[in-house]
């Protein structure tokens, strides 16, 4: 198998690592394979959208969740933190999170099921995160809380961080 399946704290939440092929030219991954993805997760993902989120160091981005779409997101580029938490109210796992490192040479997406909430830091001096999504954007369908929400309890490394507006609230 060309990738690593990794359990987390949230029941529904899985990480995946790729095996990284290397030789004098450089390097090859497979980042998603639809029949491979299918079989471990045993279900089919039809994913429909695909974006790039290219920030600066220090930046913040998020908690930003959709009630319906699946989304699998990794660093392509630099380092990131990723923090994804449960927004499913009568859930075991409601309002716990999950925190790793994405980066270009950690190789491992997370994939992240609907009403979980995704936000992430810049660790490096630049970074590009990338998600693949189950369904196109709808304004309607998304939650937002703020990146260090009480509620959520999370020991963040950053105090003055770089924020939207929408972040910001």
């Amino acid at each position: 198998m060309v990738i690593k399946l990794i359990k987390t704290n949230l029941i529904e939440v899985f990480a995946v690592e790729h095996l990284r092929f290397k030789d004098h030219r450089g390097s090859f991954i497979e980042s998603f394979n639809e029949n491979l993805y299918k079989k471990i997760f045993g279900k089919k993902i039809n994913f429909v959208q695909d974006d790039f989120s290219y920030s600066k160091k220090n930046v913040i981005r998020g908690f930003h969740g959709e009630k319906k779409i699946t989304k699998l997101v990794s660093c392509v580029r630099g380092k990131i933190r990723l923090v994804i938490f449960c927004n499913k109210k009568n859930h075991k796992d409601y309002l716990k999170y999950y925190s790793t490192i994405l980066s270009e040479t950690n190789n491992r997406q997370v994939l992240v099921p609907p009403n979980y909430g995704i936000c992430h830091q810049v660790k490096s001096d630049f970074a590009i995160f990338h998600y693949k999504q189950s369904g196109y954007y709808d304004p309607l369908s998304q939650f937002t809380f703020k990146w260090n929400d009480d509620r959520l309890k999370i020991k963040w490394d950053i105090a003055k961080p770089i924020l939207s507006k929408r972040d910001s609230f």
